[in-house]
């Protein structure tokens, strides 16, 4: 005969593995970037696929940050280079540059390119800095921005990009 479980056990025991999934899922929900040589956190909700540097064509009368637009299956995106938005540099266009597309639930066909991509991080156990809530410190005390996508598709500068 099947041992029986009364509803309560069984209601605690799924409460308690939905807990765990829960948490592991938001411990490597952070993708790890590189943007003009500094390190970056981008919310792996907020894109939708990394792809290798795709052909841009270029778009006359546009900010210099503004790469090109890239054909991706068929739908057009802008790349905006993010390291010239920032105002510090330009991505090398080497191999290990990436782009990240925006996540379609924002309903921008923006991408944007990063110098490399290094995985997901888990940052359960990095510190944040007290005075800088995008900031915070992996294991080897090395620092880490946090990307805001849903902030920068807010801004004006980037919404903008004809000269």
């Amino acid at each position: 005969m099947a041992k029986r479980i009364n509803l309560r056990e069984f209601q605690q025991n799924l409460s308690k593995r939905m807990q765990e999934k829960s948490r592991m899922g938001s411990r490597l929900s952070m993708l790890g970037v590189q943007i003009a040589g500094q390190n970056y956190l981008v919310e792996m909700s907020d894109i939708s696929e990394v792809l290798s540097m795709p052909v841009l064509t270029a778009v006359p009368l546009t900010k210099p940050w503004l790469r090109g637009v890239a054909n991706v299956r068929g739908n057009l995106y802008c790349v905006a280079d993010m390291a010239a938005y920032m105002q510090q540099g330009a991505a090398s266009g080497a191999i290990i540059n990436r782009i990240l597309l925006v996540a379609e639930r924002y309903a921008f066909n923006a991408a944007l390119l990063v110098e490399r991509v290094f995985g997901l991080r888990d940052t359960s156990n990095w510190q944040l800095d007290e005075k800088h809530a995008d900031l915070y410190f992996d294991e080897h005390n090395v620092p880490w921005r946090k990307l805001d996508v849903v902030g920068l598709l807010g801004q004006t500068e980037f919404l903008q990009i004809g000269i």
